[in-house]
């Protein structure tokens, strides 16, 4: 069978058939043992040696490592007729490591690393199926402390450009059948976006920031502020979910009222080319909680689109659409705090950016299987598992050498990794989330390992059906 990581990564061409093998052999290694040092996830002393030299080695482009994810992510992506794009940045602090050269300042003067910015693809249900493009630089010190310079600069040389090259690198490479859906959070409010030329099948949907003056149409005389027209809508309805429990937050229920209305917005007021610029047709979406508890700030999702609204059945899935936006969130959290991606002991910018494109493949890997056993729990473990690995957790869980004729599904095996990774299955404790999953998964490989060498020389009894019952699912 082969490894995941063999077909994920199928395209690479990093110029030598050696470096694609080796970079396949890093993912594999770090994807097992996410948590882990490089020494600790390497398979050997070698294995380690070699990492480091691949993300020494001025022969592997980053955006060629990147490259081999992406090809990978729009041949998934030609099963959707719709996909969600979301982006987001993020910094990588290296102030710990003072030694590390070819660094910058970051949002903090006094905290030195790298900027990110990435571009996720994930399915209308919230199945992320790749990374699409991702922009790592280092901001000049030589620009620290002239912030208020930038507004007199034109958009290719403000870094707020990034929001449009993540755009159009997706509407470069994606299939123009497919209809893409760019998504971002209040920093992708920017007036330059909402104008780019776009491609027919590419829309928009940023959560608003900036109170723009608005009008219904041309002819209308009067000049309104969006957040103030959008409140005086009628409201078309309401919606009731679950709030996802955030470090800040507990899980609780909400109910939203929803207007919509479509507006011409009009050129910001302090733009350098304002009397040449023209007013832009959107759609914005107001989802407000009324009625908060005590204590709790009201939900509030102030949204702008491309997307055509008819009634609120379209408003309520563009809703549910941005709710996906956290995926892109999640991923640096992968990163950062699964990956640990800022405890590594490499020495320049350069290889840091050669690491991190390594590791985004993990990341990819780690939410995929995440959301995948929610989304499609019923897939059989054997299609995204080796046998030896279902098979040895199946064993670690129930103490048992006698293993079902069948494999379990997607959906159970992830929760028996997430109950390795310290998740309890209980009522109240809903899906398992990804850290439970990673702490899993870097048990499951020590187990797997052990497994696979006691196995090799002995026969395990098996069942003639597999029946589920365990300590979480019952």
């Amino acid at each position: 069978m082969t490894t995941w990581a063999a077909e994920e990564l199928r395209f690479a061409n990093l110029g030598d058939a050696r470096r694609n093998r080796r970079l396949i052999q890093i993912v594999e290694d770090l994807a097992a043992q996410p948590t882990a040092s490089v020494p600790q996830a390497s398979r050997d002393a070698a294995a380690v040696q070699a990492a480091y030299d691949f993300w020494k080695s001025p022969h592997v482009k980053p955006d060629n490592v990147l490259a081999a994810k992406r090809d990978d992510t729009l041949e998934k992506i030609k099963e959707h007729s719709i996909v969600l794009v979301p982006q987001d940045t993020t910094e990588l602090n290296f102030t710990h490591h003072p030694e590390k050269k070819g660094l910058g300042y970051l949002d903090s003067a006094l905290a030195r690393g790298l900027k990110v910015h990435s571009v996720l693809c994930s399915s209308v249900e919230g199945t992320p199926l790749g990374l699409l493009h991702q922009k790592v630089w280092a901001r000049d010190w030589a620009q620290l402390g002239k912030k208020h310079q930038r507004g007199r600069k034109p958009i290719e040389e403000k870094e707020s450009y990034r929001w449009i090259e993540g755009l159009e690198a997706v509407q470069t490479v994606v299939d123009p059948a497919i209809v893409v859906v760019s998504m971002a959070d209040q920093e992708g409010d920017i007036y330059e976006l909402f104008a780019h030329p776009r491609k027919s099948n590419s829309e928009l949907l940023i959560r608003a920031y900036q109170n723009r003056s608005v009008k219904q149409d041309a002819t209308d005389p009067e000049v309104k502020r969006l957040h103030q027209a959008i409140q005086q809508v009628e409201p078309k309805g309401e919606l009731t979910f679950e709030l996802q429990r955030t470090p800040k937050r507990a899980v609780r229920e909400v109910t939203l009222t929803v207007r919509f209305a479509s507006f011409l917005i009009q050129p910001p007021q302090g733009h350098l080319n304002r009397h040449q610029l023209k007013s832009i047709r959107l759609q914005a979406i107001l989802a407000e909680e009324e009625n908060p508890p005590t204590g709790e700030p009201p939900v509030r999702w102030l949204l702008l689109t491309t997307l055509p609204i008819a009634n609120f059945e379209q408003a309520y899935q563009y809703i549910k659409w941005y709710s996906c936006r956290w995926l892109i969130e999640r991923h640096h959290f992968v990163l950062k705090s699964g990956c640990r991606i800022e405890q590594l002991q490499l020495e320049t910018a350069d290889r840091i950016h050669r690491a991190l494109a390594t590791y985004s493949i993990v990341a990819c890997r780690l939410l995929w299987l995440t959301y995948e056993a929610r989304h499609n729990p019923e897939r059989p473990a054997d299609e995204v598992f080796q046998p030896y690995e279902w098979k040895a957790l199946y064993s670690a869980i129930h103490k048992t050498t006698v293993l079902p004729s069948t494999p379990p599904t997607l959906h159970t095996c992830m929760r028996w990794i997430a109950q390795l990774g310290g998740f309890m299955g209980r009522k109240r404790d809903g899906q398992p989330g990804i850290k439970t999953i990673w702490q899993g998964l870097r048990r499951l490989h020590d187990i797997a390992e052990t497994w696979r060498l006691v196995t090799s020389n002995s026969t395990p009894i098996v069942h003639s059906k597999y029946v589920k019952k365990d300590p979480i699912n019952g």
